[in-house]
């Protein structure tokens, strides 16, 4: 078991057209807050992520907001968390949140929380870290994800432990369990190419 203190949560800045999402969001929130994890997230009031920031701060959690410069000077910085930093670009904020994190969980979001996510499974594909990395499935919004990963398993891209680098739960409590538990994969990246 992994003792897990601090948990990066990638997610839309939009509500989605379901209340499942906002709250699966709540879910979230309450969770690290019972199980005392703090939240480290991208410190805007905006959509999901607006509301579990809000929702661990309303239970008297610890919340980390970063932020790049342009969204901060747009007023979309959160002004009640427990630490928030200010970063140039998007770049050093997904650097610094991956830094005071020790997992990764994606919400349903739009191309910004996909790439985030990606990106943390990509650094642990690579030993880069190894953290664990999975996604709140919500009404199956994490399906076609999974789909994607085992074409690329199929089409010889991938290797099938890979599979386990994300991992797909419904349920808060489950995937905190899941990801505490979780080992990388030692596994070597490159497929032998077909005989002709």
């Amino acid at each position: 078991m992994t003792a897990i203190q601090s948990v990066a949560v990638f997610c839309g800045s939009n509500f989605g057209y379901s209340p499942l999402y906002k709250k699966a969001a709540q879910d979230l929130g309450a969770e690290l807050v019972r199980l005392k994890i703090a939240l480290v997230y991208g410190g805007t009031t905006k959509g999901l992520m607006g509301v579990i920031a809000d929702t661990v701060l309303g239970l008297g959690g610890q919340v980390t907001g970063i932020i790049t410069q342009k969204l901060y000077e747009k007023g979309q910085f959160h002004a009640h968390l427990t630490h928030h930093m200010v970063c140039p670009n998007m770049r050093e904020r997904k650097a610094k949140m991956s830094e005071l994190s020790d997992a990764f969980i994606a919400l349903p979001g739009g191309f910004g929380t996909f790439e985030e996510l990606l990106e943390a499974a990509t650094l642990t594909q690579l030993g880069e870290h190894s953290k664990a990395c999975g996604v709140l499935n919500i009404a199956g919004f994490y399906e076609p994800l999974r789909l994607l990963m085992d074409k690329a398993i199929q089409e010889g891209f991938m290797k099938p432990q890979m599979r386990d680098t994300v991992l797909f739960e419904q349920d808060s409590a489950l995937l905190l369990k899941a990801l505490s538990s979780w080992q990388a994969p030692t596994v070597d990246k490159w497929i032998d190419a077909p005989v002709p």
